[in-house]
């Protein structure tokens, strides 16, 4: 038994000395005082395990010394002694988050058997800790979650490229996180104590996009009543982030490449030229080899921007990360809005692996933060989501719900892989036990 570290608070001599005698025997290093004063003294000069604490105590009483060490050292684990008439307190003190209680008079090998399971106890959870630290550690990369292989991918490009300079290109459909790829690749990179400054070129007027990215001098036109800076010079010494880079005009992207290319650039209506150190980060939605051979966009510039490429993956082609990512949303949802709501069934968390989700994570963080504010008890289930066969079956395409659409659906599947059960659920994108699940609820059968 790894030696741990024991705290007696009681007002009796005979009963410190015998609980002392007791856990010094089993390898224990056990400290003593006679009150509540002096036990949260010592604790503030001493680190202890587990605190043996009797609940009659003259001045400050042992509930009073359970309360400040549950708010004080939440880590300490407290058993409260009592005598047989004080069960009721014990009982209450338990409901104060004691770990347990011992009645008056000790049995030894009780006492033993008691510390060695809160022991054990204690190992679990510092394990489990451990564990979920390492969990969060292989599967989260600043903002971006993720345990497939294709975002283990995009965290290790990332980590890959923190030292470089050159340019990088985002790519993917709406609602994958390119805008939480850029962050995360700023947050690794050299310049990760200089500014983020994001560009979203497809909110902003044609019009006024080159004051906004060159800034203005005053007087340049009606509106510019005094000089203003604009992202490129706010961006110095950071990253310059390009969303929806696709969006800008031709003439823009002459004015862009030309920036890219030597870092120098003029305000409108200014003629001095001006100066500014910054990594670039596009990121589109669009096709944008179609959008040169339609010459809506520059090939050059497009060469400029994509010297380093990533592309974030559609949640549909990365399902093993939709439990991790919905309990996520959970937990920040239920913070935000102070909802009791603690878990996703089983059947609502089937319904979200089923659905393809053409928003993507956006989509998905969009669902859940409905279902949180909509729930009437502790666990989400399929009706407090606004998808899939969970949709009221009013709601038709043609005339038949999603859930006949559904439950077709997967008859289909299974009848061309011949009823196998785990090629079908491959080809369904969820696992075994789902397909089981579904099985059941569709009362399906070979045809």
């Amino acid at each position: 038994m790894s030696q741990a570290r024991i705290l007696v608070v009681d007002d009796e001599l005979v009963i410190r000395k015998s609980l002392a005698g007791w856990l010094k025997r089993d390898g224990f290093y056990v400290d003593t005082v006679p009150s509540g004063e002096e036990a949260l003294e010592r604790l503030k000069t001493q680190g202890f395990d587990i605190i043996l604490l009797d609940i009659q105590l003259d001045g400050i009483s042992g509930m009073e010394v359970l309360s400040h060490v549950k708010e004080q050292y939440p880590d300490i684990d407290v058993i409260m002694i009592t005598a047989y008439g004080s069960i009721p307190s014990a009982v209450q003190a338990m409901k104060s988050h004691a770990h347990d209680y011992l009645l008056k008079p000790f049995d030894p090998d009780e006492l033993g058997v008691m510390i060695q399971k809160l022991l054990e106890h204690r190992k679990k959870v510092k394990e489990h800790a451990f564990l979920k630290d390492v969990f969060e550690e292989q599967t989260r990369f600043d903002s971006m979650i993720g345990q497939s292989a294709a975002m283990q991918q995009i965290f290790k490009l990332i980590q890959d490229i923190r030292d470089a300079e050159s340019t990088v290109l985002i790519t993917g459909e709406t609602g994958t996180g390119k805008g939480l790829a850029a962050k995360a690749i700023h947050s690794s990179s050299r310049v990760s104590e200089g500014p983020f400054v994001a560009v979203n070129c497809g909110s902003i007027p044609k019009h006024i996009m080159e004051s906004e990215l060159f800034g203005h001098q005053k007087g340049a036109f009606t509106d510019a009543r005094e000089t203003r800076k604009g992202r490129l010079e706010m961006a110095s010494g950071g990253t310059l982030f390009l969303d929806e880079i696709g969006e800008i005009s031709m003439r823009m992207q002459i004015d862009l490449l030309q920036v890219l290319e030597d870092k120098v650039f003029y305000r409108v209506g200014g003629t001095q030229p001006l100066t500014a150190d910054f990594r670039v980060i596009g990121a589109t939605h669009a096709d944008l080899t179609r959008a040169i051979a339609d010459r809506r966009f520059r090939e050059d510039l497009f060469y400029r921007l994509n010297v380093i490429s990533l592309t974030m993956p559609p949640l549909r082609e990365r399902k093993e990360d939709i439990p991790l990512l919905a309990n996520h949303f959970l937990e920040k949802f239920t913070r935000e809005v102070n909802r009791g709501v603690e878990r996703i069934s089983r059947d609502a968390m089937d319904e979200l692996m089923l659905y393809q989700w053409p928003g993507n994570v956006r989509e998905l963080s969009n669902a859940i933060e409905r279902a949180v504010v909509v729930c009437k008890t502790s666990t989400i289930t399929p009706p407090d989501l606004p998808i899939g066969a969970s949709q009221d079956s009013s709601v038709t395409s043609g005339g038949v719900s999603l859930q006949d659409v559904e439950k077709q659906h997967i008859q289909a599947i299974l009848t061309r892989t011949g009823w196998h059960i785990s090629r079908s659920a491959g080809i369904l994108g969820i696992d075994r036990s789902t397909l089981y699940n579904k099985i059941k609820r569709y009362d399906l059968e070979p045809d």
